[in-house]
């Protein structure tokens, strides 16, 4: 299968990239069902602190998770389902749509079975659009593959189950520990006057060891990928229910992530077992395209510094600041502006000149913010705006927090690298360069 584009790399001449809505890429041409991926990925780990963050072959688990389903060509959705501000960044980043999970769902004895029904719910009402099929992908399972995924999907999708599940064959003896036999001190069998009934065989009779050919195929549930009939498991409100299929996978790849020993092993095979579909080295390592469509914005929210401008201040000898901006950044926001879309500027920075380039873009301003995240909450409060339908543009650490709160965290070319790599876009053109323009245009068409 093709890796998908770089998100940094600008379309051919003469052709104009399509939108990617929220968490969705382009299923296979005329598929009729809409399939929602739900990855679960609590920020509290008590095996391994910060789990879900943890990077195996260079990428956070939750970020591979969502790579993988993001290549399997049947699935039309991705949400990640999160309690944690820093995994919806990394999620967000890696092209999933977040669904932010309540606190009554949140804790260890919560089910996955909880969250996804919680996520279709959520996805469902976000999108106005029923989902057919619905997935269970967990991203302790590092080496789970878009194959493995898409083979689940393809059971319940194409091949009418009502549910699946990866499994793994399995050739080996197991045991368990068995029921007391005897009384103590009765004299029976060895270790005479102990309870301990000794050990059992559960898918064979221990006095007979047939050859493994002999023996029926056993399989071994893998925990890493199921599909599941979307109103059947509504219904059923468990993962198996009506005709189950098993899909097999290769028994080499599969390790779930329980504690720090099974994290050390996934990064030892990781080499070997080959990188994440969608992954490559350095910042912005997922190559999957995104770019948010005018449908899924009701706001753009600006940084000042270093995104409408170079990040450079000229101080004259009075002590007096000057920036250069971009005339095309100002034409972006005219557009946008005409186009009904709620616009702030929001700065750290409280300068005079940051609010005279905000009148004369006829733009609201908020700037000397040391949260920026609080103050912009507050705002889309008062406007009555979902956070998640908010396209937040930023260059600095000093952004991150908003980026955590918006569903488009978008990073100028020029920024940080750990702000570009929590974005969920990155423009081609550096800040003060024409970056600001280039998003509206991806809002709202090259021709504004």
């Amino acid at each position: 299968m093709a890796n998908p584009e770089h998100p940094e790399q600008t379309a051919p001449s003469g052709t104009v990239p399509a939108p990617v809505p929220a968490g969705a890429r382009e299923g296979t041409v005329g598929a009729p069902r809409r399939v929602l991926a739900v990855i679960p990925a609590r920020g509290g780990s008590k095996g391994v602190p910060a789990k879900n963050l943890a990077e195996v072959g260079g990428a956070p688990l939750v970020a591979r998770a969502v790579a993988a389903a993001l290549a399997a060509p049947l699935v039309t959705h991705v949400a990640v389902s999160t309690d944690d501000a820093r995994i919806a960044q990394v999620a967000r980043g890696a092209g999933a749509e977040v669904i932010e999970r309540p606190d009554d769902i949140a804790g260890d004895l919560a089910t996955s079975e909880a969250a996804v029904l919680h996520a279709m719910d959520t996805h469902e009402a976000r999108h106005g659009h029923s989902i057919d099929v619905v997935l269970l992908v967990q991203c302790t399972s590092p080496f789970l593959g878009a194959d493995d995924i898409e083979g689940v999907t393809s059971a319940v999708v194409t091949d009418g189950a009502d549910s699946a599940l990866t499994v793994a064959p399995f050739h080996g003896f197991v045991w368990r520990d068995g029921e007391p036999t005897s009384q103590p001190g009765d004299g029976i069998g060895t270790g005479a006057g102990s309870e301990a009934a000794g050990g059992d065989g559960v898918n064979h009779d221990k006095s007979f060891r047939p050859r493994r050919q002999d023996r029926p195929q056993d399989y071994l549930e893998t925990g890493a990928a199921y599909a599941m009939d979307a109103s059947g498991f509504r219904k059923a409100g468990h993962r198996f229910f009506g005709r189950t299929e098993l899909v097999r996978t290769d028994p080499a790849r599969v390790l779930e992530i329980d504690d720090p020993h099974d994290l050390a092993r996934a990064r030892a095979l990781a080499p070997l077992l080959g990188p994440v579909p969608g992954f490559a080295p350095g910042p912005r390592r997922l190559a999957r395209p995104a770019r948010p469509s005018r449908d899924e914005i009701d706001a753009v929210v600006l940084d000042f510094d270093g995104t409408q401008t170079d990040d450079r201040v000229l101080v004259d000898s009075e002590g007096r600041e000057l920036v250069a901006v971009h005339r095309g950044d100002g034409l972006g926001i005219a557009a946008l502006r005409r186009d009904e879309l709620k616009l702030l500027i929001l700065s750290s920075e409280k300068n005079p000149v940051v609010a005279a380039r905000a009148d004369k873009l006829k733009v609201p301003v908020l700037h000397g913010i040391d949260r920026k995240d609080l103050a912009l909450k507050q705002w889309c409060e008062e406007q009555g705006i979902a956070p998640e339908r908010v396209l937040y543009v930023g260059n600095d650490v000093n952004d991150l927090p908003c980026f955590g709160l918006v569903g488009w965290p978008v990073a100028v070319a020029n920024a940080h690298d750990v702000v570009r790599d929590a974005a969920r876009a990155v423009t081609s053109a550096p800040g003060g360069a024409g970056a600001i323009r280039e998003i509206a245009s991806w809002i709202l068409g090259p021709s504004l």
